[in-house]
C-alpha cells in the first residue's frame, strides 16, 4: 500500500519577481511597514559604528516565490540574523516564511519571525530559532516603536550576534494621543487654539507609527483641508483600535470634544464578520454615534493607482475596504500613496513614505463636511432627494426595487419624514397617487415625452456651469459620444425636463436612463458607455439647484454605482464621483444581496439601510394542477379494486399531461411506460406544491403581519441554522423526531414514493386529503408547523425547543424589521452612525441578518471559498457529473460556469468551489485564520473520473470584489492544463497542448471590459436590436471576452473565449436561495441565457444547460434549465396565489407581472427552454383572466400594454404558437 500525494499549487496574481539586489549583512530586517523601515534607517544612522551591518527589506518585494528563493540564495543565507515582521501571520506569507525557516536553519542563520501587530503568535515563534527571551524583546521594541526603541532593537541584534552589552527592555511610549502639525506635545488646550468656536468637530484617527516614519503628510493635508471647510480637526494617533489604552484614550478625548464626524485612516476592523447574532458592541470610533468615514492610505504607488481600473490591490481591498465595512464605516477615497522618500545606501533600501494626493484629500474633506452639515441642520431645513430606479426604460417599469414595493416604500418614507419634522408639503398619501403624478410628467420613455408637462426644469446655462466644472477628460468622453448638450433629446426649449416631483424640502425623482435608450443601435456594443447630458443634468439639479443635503436611492438598484470608472478608490475622472460628488448617500437595499449593495458602498460612498426580503409561502396546488392531483389520488385509491376504472383514470391523466405540457415539465421521456409516467407526475406535483414562492412584496418600514408573518417564520425555520441543534434545528425535522416518524427526512426525500411510516393522529387530522406518499407527509408537517407558529402546542421536546427560539428570537426579529428599517433611514438622515450588520439570505439559515435596518457588510474575501462552500461545491460537482454521465452516456469534458459576486458573498464561494471541484482541485486553508492560501491538485485515483475543463464567466462585481479568487481559479486551471495526464483523463490538458500551450490557450476566466459591467443582452432585448440568436451571442462575446487572472487583467481575448465555448458541452448556473427565481431578474437570462446562446451559435448545437438549486446547502439539487423554467412558471408565475399577492401592491405588483413576462421571453430568445405551453400558462393567467387583466389596466396601464407587446413579439419571432385562437386578436386590441 502506498499514499498518493496531492500536488500543491500556488495562487499567482501575475506579479513579476523582484530582486531587492542586496548584499549580505549581519542583520536583515524585513517588514511590510514602511514606517518601521524608515525608523530603523534613522536609528542606524544615529548609532553609526555601534549599529550592526543592516539591510532593510520591504516584505512586499518578496511576494513572488522566485523572489523568495533568490533572496535566500544571494542574501539571507549568507547573513547572520534575519528578523521578519509578518503582518497577518504565517498565512499571509506562507511560502516565504516556510522557506526562510527551512533554508536559514540549514545555513545556521538565526531567524526571528515576528507578528506584524502587537499580538504574540506561537506559530511564528515555532518557526523561529532565536530564544524566547530575544524573540519577545525584539517584538516589544517593534510594538512600542519610537527612536529609542528602534536604536535598542539594533543594539539587541548586536548583543545576540557578538555578545555586546544587552540593551534595556523596550520603553513604553505613549500609545495614543493628540497630534497637531508642527507641535511636539499637543494638548487639548493647545489644539483648541486652532479651532473656531462652535464649528463641527472632525476627528482624524491614524496609526502611531506614522509619527516616527515620515508618514504624516496625508494627515497634515487632511487637517488643512478640514480647516478650510470650517471644521475643527481633532487628530488622534493610536497604536491600534483594538488596543485597550488607545480605545480608552479615544473615549476620553471624544467625551471632551464630541466629534460630528470621524475620519479613520487605520486598517482592518474592530468587529468580526463572524460575530454572529446578539447585540453589537460599539467600536471606539462609533461610540459617539456619528458617521465614521474610512480614508485609505494606499500601499501602492500613485502612478499604479492612476493606471489601474481596479483601483486598489487585493491586499488593500481586504485591509482598507472590506474589513472596515464590518465596522460600518463609509468608504471615501484613497487619499495618499507610497512614494520613495530617499535611498539609504547603508541599508541598501529605498525608504518610502506616504504622500497625499490633493484632489483625493479634497473629496474626503468635502464628504466629512457634508455629513457634519447634514447632522447639524435641523430636520425642518434638511433637503432630501428620494430617487427611484427605472429599467427597462418603460413607463410600466418605474420605481424598480428588487423585492420591494418601491412606491409604497417612498410614500411611507415621506410620511415618516413629515412625522420627524421635515418640511414635507402636499405629498401623495398612497402609492397609486404617487405613480400617477410621476407618469403625468416627463419620464425616461422618449416616445411621447415632449407632450408631457410637470417635473422640474434645469436651464441649459445652469447645466453648462455644472458641466464645465467636470474634469476635461470626462467632458470629452461625454461629448465624443453624445455631442454638445444642445443635442440631447431630453433638452426642450433650452432646458432639461427632469422627472422630479417637489414636496417642500423633499423631492422624489426618477433616475435617468444610462443612455442605451437614446441611440440603441449605436450603443448596445458599448459596455463603458458614458452617461448622456440629461443624466448629469438630473444630479446637477439635485446638487446645485435644489441643494440636497442627502440623496436616498430607494431599493436595489439604480445605475449610478455601475457607471464607468475604477472599481474602488475612485478618481475625479470616474463617472460615479462626477455625478454624485461628495454627497451623503443613503440606500435602502434588500438584505440578501450583499454584492450589489457593496458596489454602492465602494463606488458611491453609500450607507446601506438593509430591508427584509418579500414574505415567502408554499406554492400549494391550484386550478388544473389541483384537479390533476385529485385524479392521481383517485387512481391510486382505486388501484387493485376496479381495473376498468383504473384504465380510464390512467388514460385521462396521461391525456391531461400531454395537452398541458406537464409530461415535458415532469421529465417524462419517450419510452417511459404508464406507471413510470404517473410516478413522475406524482412526484412533480408534490414538488410544485412544496415550492417556496414570494407572497407579495416587502414594504420598507413595515413588518409582515398575520399569515404573511407566519409563513415567513415557517420558511425561516425550515432548514437548520447554526449547529442545527436545539432551537436551531429544522422545525419539520424536529416534528419528525417528536412524532416518531423514524429516519424520514422531510428535507431530503423522494416526494413521490409511497408513505410507509406511521400516521399520527395529529398529522392525519390536519387535512382530508389522502396520505399515501412522502409528499403528503411533508405537506402535513408543513401544515402542522404553521399551526405551531400560530400557537398550537408542541407535540414534543424537539419542536418545543424550536418554538421557544421562535418566541424569544425569531418572531421579535421579524416583527422588529419595520420600525428598525425606517428608524435606520432616519438615523442616517440625522447624520448619525448607523450600526452595521451581516448580510445574506435569511431562509438559507442566516437569521443573524435580522432585524434589518442596518448598514450591511459582506464577507472577508480572504476566506473564500470557505470549507462549508467547498463541501457543497464538491457535492454539487459530483452530482452534476453523475447526472451528465447518466443522461449523455459519457463524462463531461468541458463546462462553462457563471460566477456572480453577490451570490458568492452570500454563500462563501459555492460557485468557485464547484468550479475547482470539477477540475479536481481543492483549496488549501490556513488552519488558524481560515484564509485560502493555495490549492492542491487531487490525484485522478481520488477523483475516480476525468477532470472537467472549466471556463468561468465572472460578473464585473465579482472581478472587482474577488481578485484573489480570480487568481485562484486561473492559477488552478493553468496548473491542471500543464499536467502530463492522458487525454481521456484530462481533456483540457490535451487541448492546451494542441493549441500550442500559449498564454491565450490557458485563459479560463473571462469577464467584462475593465471598468465595465454586465453581459450586454439587456439593451438588445429591450430595444429589439436582434434578428436571431447569433446577434445575442455576438453581444455576449463583445461584452464578456476579456481574460482575467494569474497576471492577466482584462486582456481582450475574444478568439480565446470563442475557442473555449466552441468546446463547451454544458452551461452551469447555480441559484443559492429561493427568495427569488430566474424570472425575477435580467441577470439570469443575460448570463445564463447569453452563455447558452453563444455556445449554441459557435458549436451549431445547443448545450445542456444546468440550473442547480443550492438553497439547502446539505442537499444540492441538479436541474436543467428546462426543468427550472417549467417549475417556476407553474409554481410561481401562473399561480393565482402569487398573482393575488402582487395585486396587493397596485402599480408595483403589475410591474412584477410585466417583468416576469419580459424575462420569460428573454429566456425563449436565448435558449430553447421556454415551450409553447409555458407562454400559454402565463398568457392565460395574466391576459385571459378578466380580473387580472382589469387589475393591470387599472393599476398600471403601461405595463398591460408592454405585456401585450411582448407576447406579440414572441409570436412574431416564432417563439410562441398560442394554443388559444383568440390570443392574437386580444393582443392586437391591448397594444393598439
Amino acid at each position: 500500500m502506498h499514499l498518493l500525494a496531492a500536488q500543491p499549487g500556488a495562487i499567482s496574481d501575475g506579479s513579476e519577481p523582484v530582486d531587492p539586489g542586496q548584499t549580505p549583512a549581519d542583520v536583515l530586517f524585513l517588514s511590510a511597514a514602511d514606517t518601521e523601515l524608515a525608523a530603523l534607517s534613522e536609528a542606524r544612522a544615529l548609532l553609526g559604528d555601534e549599529a550592526p551591518g543592516l539591510r532593510l527589506t520591504q516584505l512586499g518585494w518578496l511576494a513572488h516565490p522566485f523572489s523568495v528563493d533568490l533572496y535566500l540564495e544571494q542574501t539571507a543565507t549568507r547573513s547572520r540574523l534575519v528578523v521578519a515582521r509578518i503582518l497577518g501571520g504565517a498565512a499571509y506569507w506562507q511560502y516565504g516564511v516556510e522557506q526562510f525557516a527551512i533554508r536559514l536553519s540549514e545555513a545556521g542563520v538565526a531567524f526571528a519571525a515576528l507578528p506584524g501587530d502587537d499580538k504574540p503568535d506561537e506559530e511564528l515563534f515555532s518557526l523561529s530559532t532565536v530564544s524566547r527571551a530575544d524573540w519577545q524583546a525584539l517584538l516589544a521594541y517593534c510594538v512600542e516603536g519610537g527612536p529609542p526603541n528602534a536604536a535598542n532593537l539594533l543594539r539587541l541584534t548586536r548583543h545576540m550576534l557578538d555578545g555586546t552589552e544587552r540593551p534595556p527592555e523596550a520603553a513604553p511610549l505613549l500609545r495614543a494621543g493628540l497630534y497637531w502639525p508642527g507641535e511636539t506635545a499637543t494638548t487639548m488646550e493647545s489644539l483648541r487654539a486652532h479651532w473656531t468656536d462652535g464649528a463641527p468637530i472632525a476627528a482624524i484617527t491614524f496609526y502611531r507609527a506614522l509619527l516616527q516614519g515620515a508618514g504624516l503628510h496625508p494627515v497634515n493635508r487632511l487637517v488643512q483641508a478640514l480647516l478650510r471647510r470650517g471644521l475643527n480637526p481633532l487628530p488622534v494617533f493610536v497604536a491600534s483600535l483594538k488596543d485597550p489604552v488607545s480605545a480608552a484614550t479615544l473615549e476620553k478625548l471624544f467625551q471632551q470634544a464630541p466629534p460630528d464626524v470621524v475620519l479613520n485612516a487605520t486598517s482592518f476592523a474592530v468587529g468580526s464578520p463572524e460575530a454572529g447574532v446578539g447585540p453589537r458592541e460599539p467600536t471606539p470610533l462609533d461610540k459617539p454615534g456619528r458617521p465614521v468615514i474610512q480614508t485609505i492610505l494606499s500601499a501602492s504607488a500613485e502612478e499604479a493607482w492612476e493606471q489601474s481600473v481596479r483601483g486598489l490591490t487585493a491586499r488593500d481591498i481586504a485591509m482598507n475596504v472590506a474589513l472596515p465595512e464590518v465596522d460600518g464605516r463609509i468608504l471615501s477615497r484613497a487619499i495618499s500613496f507610497k512614494t520613495q522618500a530617499y535611498r539609504d545606501e547603508a541599508t541598501e533600501c529605498a525608504i518610502a513614505s506616504y504622500r497625499a494626493r490633493g484632489d483625493r484629500v479634497t473629496f474626503a474633506a468635502d464628504l466629512a463636511a457634508n455629513w457634519a452639515k447634514l447632522g447639524r441642520t435641523a430636520p425642518a431645513q434638511r433637503k432630501v432627494a428620494l430617487v427611484l430606479a427605472n429599467y427597462p426604460n418603460k413607463d410600466g417599469r418605474l420605481a424598480n426595487g428588487v423585492g420591494l414595493d418601491t412606491p409604497a416604500a417612498t410614500v411611507e418614507t415621506l410620511k415618516a419624514l413629515g412625522r420627524a419634522g421635515y418640511d414635507v408639503q402636499d405629498a401623495p398619501t398612497d402609492p397609486q397617487a404617487l405613480m400617477q403624478a410621476i407618469l403625468a410628467g416627463p419620464t425616461n420613455w422618449l416616445t411621447d415625452r415632449a407632450a408631457r408637462g410637470g417635473g422640474v426644469r434645469l436651464p441649459l446655462a445652469d447645466y453648462r456651469a455644472f458641466h464645465d466644472r467636470l474634469p476635461w477628460e470626462l467632458r470629452q468622453k461625454i461629448e465624443d459620444r453624445w455631442g454638445a448638450p444642445e443635442a440631447d433629446p431630453f433638452l426642450d426649449n433650452h432646458s432639461f425636463a427632469l422627472s422630479i416631483l417637489t414636496f417642500g424640502n423633499v423631492v422624489v425623482g426618477v433616475q435617468p436612463a444610462r443612455g442605451y435608450n437614446i441611440d440603441p443601435e449605436a450603443t448596445y456594443h458599448a459596455p463603458d458607455l458614458p452617461p448622456p447630458h440629461n443624466y448629469l443634468a438630473f444630479y446637477a439639479w439635485l446638487r446645485q439647484e435644489f441643494g440636497a443635503h442627502a440623496i436616498v436611492h430607494m431599493g436595489k438598484h439604480g445605475n449610478l454605482e455601475w457607471l464607468p470608472g475604477k472599481a474602488v478608490a475612485l478618481s475625479e475622472e470616474c463617472f460615479p464621483e462626477a455625478v454624485l460628488g461628495a454627497m451623503p448617500h443613503i440606500y435602502p437595499f434588500i438584505v440578501n444581496d450583499p454584492g450589489e449593495g457593496t458596489q454602492a458602498k465602494r463606488r458611491a460612498q453609500a450607507v446601506i439601510v438593509d430591508h427584509l426580503t418579500p414574505p415567502l409561502t408554499r406554492a400549494e396546488s391550484y386550478g388544473p394542477l389541483r384537479d390533476l392531483e385529485a385524479l392521481v389520488d383517485e387512481y391510486y385509491e382505486a388501484s387493485g379494486l376496479d381495473p376498468r376504472r383504473i384504465g380510464h383514470l390512467r388514460d385521462q391523466i396521461l391525456d391531461l399531461m400531454a395537452t398541458t405540457g406537464l409530461d415535458t415539465d415532469a421529465g417524462v421521456r419517450e419510452g417511459d411506460d404508464s406507471d413510470s409516467r404517473l410516478q413522475k407526475l406524482d412526484a412533480y406535483l408534490c414538488e410544485l406544491k412544496e415550492s417556496q414562492i414570494r407572497d407579495g412584496l416587502h414594504i420598507f418600514g413595515r413588518a409582515p403581519e398575520g399569515r404573511l408573518a407566519r409563513d415567513l417564520i415557517v420558511a425561516l425555520t425550515r432548514i437548520p441554522r447554526g449547529d442545527g441543534k436545539g432551537g436551531d434545528a429544522s422545525l419539520p425535522r424536529a416534528l419528525v423526531a417528536d412524532l416518531g416518524l423514524g429516519k424520514f427526512d422531510p428535507l431530503d426525500c423522494d416526494l413521490g414514493q409511497p408513505w410507509t411510516g406511521p400516521r399520527p393522529e395529529v398529522l392525519a387530522d390536519l387535512t382530508e386529503d389522502p396520505w399515501r406518499s412522502n409528499g403528503d407527509a411533508v405537506e402535513r408537517l408543513e401544515l402542522l408547523a404553521s399551526a405551531l407558529v400560530e400557537g398550537a402546542p408542541a407535540p414534543g421536546p424537539a419542536s418545543a425547543a424550536v418554538l421557544e427560539q421562535i418566541r424569544t428570537t425569531i418572531r421579535p426579529a421579524v416583527t422588529g424589521t419595520g420600525s428598525a428599517e425606517m428608524g435606520g433611514l432616519l438615523t442616517a438622515l440625522d447624520g448619525r452612525f448607523l450600526p452595521p450588520g451581516p448580510s445574506g439570505a435569511p431562509t438559507r439559515g442566516r437569521l443573524d441578518v435580522l432585524p434589518t435596518g442596518r448598514n450591511f457588510y459582506s464577507v472577508d474575501s480572504r476566506a473564500i471559498p470557505t470549507r462549508a462552500a467547498w463541501a457543497l461545491g464538491w457535492k454539487s460537482a459530483n452530482l452534476l457529473i453523475d447526472r451528465h454521465l447518466q443522461e449523455h452516456g459519457d463524462w463531461p469534458r468541458a463546462m462553462a460556469l457563471t460566477a456572480w459576486g453577490t451570490s458568492n458573498m452570500r454563500t462563501g464561494g459555492d460557485d468557485i468551489a464547484q468550479a475547482l471541484a470539477l477540475m479536481g482541485v481543492k483549496p488549501q486553508w490556513d488552519a488558524a485564520s481560515r484564509r485560502v492560501t493555495g490549492f492542491e491538485i487531487l490525484p485522478l485515483s481520488v477523483l475516480g473520473r476525468p477532470r472537467v475543463d472549466v471556463t468561468l464567466r465572472v460578473s464585473g462585481f465579482f472581478r472587482d470584489a474577488f481578485p484573489a479568487q480570480v487568481d485562484l481559479v486561473a492559477s488552478a486551471a493553468k496548473a491542471v492544463l500543464e499536467l502530463d495526464e492522458p487525454e481521456a483523463e484530462n481533456p483540457g490538458a490535451a487541448r492546451f497542448r494542441a493549441e500550442g500551450a500559449t498564454d491565450q490557450a490557458a485563459f479560463r476566466v473571462f469577464g467584462s471590459r475593465p471598468g465595465a459591467y454586465g453581459a450586454g443582452l439587456q439593451a438588445m432585448i429591450d430595444e429589439r436590436l436582434w434578428e436571431n440568436r447569433g446577434d445575442l451571442a455576438d453581444a455576449y462575446l463583445t461584452w464578456g471576452s476579456y481574460a482575467y487572472g494569474a497576471g492577466t487583467d482584462g486582456a481582450p481575448a475574444r478568439p480565446a473565449l470563442e475557442t473555449r465555448l466552441t468546446q463547451t458541452e454544458a452551461v452551469v448556473q447555480n441559484q443559492d436561495n429561493r427568495e427569488h427565481d430566474l424570472l425575477d431578474s435580467d441577470d439570469y437570462y443575460q448570463f445564463e441565457g447569453g452563455l447558452a446562446a453563444t455556445v449554441e451559435t459557435l458549436r451549431g448545437q445547443a448545450p445542456t444547460v444546468y440550473h442547480n438549486d443550492h438553497s439547502r446547502p446539505e442537499r444540492p439539487v441538479i436541474r436543467t434549465l428546462d426543468e427550472e423554467i417549467g417549475r417556476v412558471v407553474r409554481s410561481r408565475a401562473a399561480n393565482p396565489k402569487w398573482i393575488e399577492g402582487v395585486k396587493r401592491h397596485g402599480y408595483k405588483g403589475a410591474f412584477e407581472i410585466a417583468a416576469t413576462v419580459d424575462y420569460l421571453f428573454a429566456f425563449s430568445a436565448t435558449t430553447g427552454a421556454v415551450k409553447d405551453h409555458h407562454f400559454d400558462l402565463v398568457y392565460d393567467a395574466y391576459l385571459e383572466d378578466d380580473a387580472t387583466r382589469d387589475f393591470l389596466a387599472e393599476a398600471n396601464a403601461p405595463a398591460l400594454r408592454e405585456i401585450a407587446e411582448r407576447f406579440q413579439e414572441a409570436i412574431d419571432r416564432g417563439l410562441w404558437s398560442p394554443r388559444s385562437n383568440s390570443a392574437r386578436a386580444r393582443l392586437a386590441d391591448l397594444h393598439a
